[in-house]
């Protein structure tokens, strides 16, 4: 398996951030507001799984992963 590069890093890092913005946007009531509420959970666990996918990979350094995890736990609690 190839080593990821900086860049594909870096964009990853940067869709992690996405599916923060995307999972607190839907516990907020900010995102997805006219969406069924079975949406709006599929969304938030596909999120957390990619989420919770993502920062098991090997290759972060000094990347603050705060959201991410905060984000994980918060979406867990969200479909409890």
């Amino acid at each position: 398996m190839e080593k990821e590069t900086a860049e594909q890093i870096a964009k990853s890092y940067v869709a992690m951030g996405h599916s923060v913005e995307l999972i607190n946007g839907i516990i907020a009531n900010t995102k997805m507001v006219n969406e069924d509420p079975e949406d709006k959970e599929d969304t938030v666990k596909r999120n957390v799984e990619h989420l919770e996918i993502m920062i098991a990979k090997d290759y972060w350094t000094n990347e603050n992963m705060t959201a991410v995890n905060k984000a994980i736990v918060d979406g867990k609690a969200y479909l409890a």
